[in-house]
């Protein structure tokens, strides 16, 4: 399976409309495409983590979303519940944003193709201090554990996150 990331910033007039957009291309191209919200994205190393873990728990037959993207952004999320996992979706307005794109690697360059034709390019996804206060909430970091292992371990708190989303009841 070949994994990618398209990045850059849109403006979703319409969530419903955009997620038909997203399920057409990824039936068009036989790809798996997931979209979120870059400003809760910790760098590459986060999601290329959390598709590692997802694909884990579906050969391992432990997935709790019956849908490889919603298992991913389960695993991106830090969160158990997929209803909570929702929250680093993307949402109407000005939007930073991810596509990762899974699929066989002759059908991805179209994926990429129509998914980049969609956003302003821009590297959203590295982890800079302006998305510090997002990370904090949307992964629960302590201002203890920041102060024991510093600002700039951030991201690897986030990976922590995703690691123990498995075992945190």
């Amino acid at each position: 399976m070949h994994v990618e990331f398209v990045s850059g910033r849109m403006f979703i007039e319409d969530l419903k409309s955009f997620l038909r957009t997203i399920g057409d291309i990824s039936k068009a191209t036989g790809c798996i495409v997931q979209s979120m919200n870059a400003d809760k994205v910790a760098g590459e190393d986060h999601l290329q983590f959390a598709v590692a873990k997802a694909l884990r728990a579906f050969e391992q037959e432990r997935n709790a979303a019956k849908d490889v993207g919603i298992e991913i952004m389960r695993y991106a999320s830090g969160k158990r519940q997929i209803e909570e996992a929702f929250s680093m979706g993307v949402h109407q307005g000005q939007n930073n944003v991810v596509f990762i794109v899974m699929g066989e690697a002759c059908s991805v360059p179209p994926c990429l193709d129509m998914l980049g034709q969609m956003v302003v390019p821009a590297d959203v996804i590295t982890y800079l201090p302006s998305k510090r206060d997002e990370m904090i909430m949307q992964f629960g970091i302590t201002a203890d554990e920041i102060e024991v292992v510093g600002e700039q371990m951030i991201p690897e708190l986030v990976i922590e996150r995703v690691a123990l989303v498995d075992v945190l009841k």
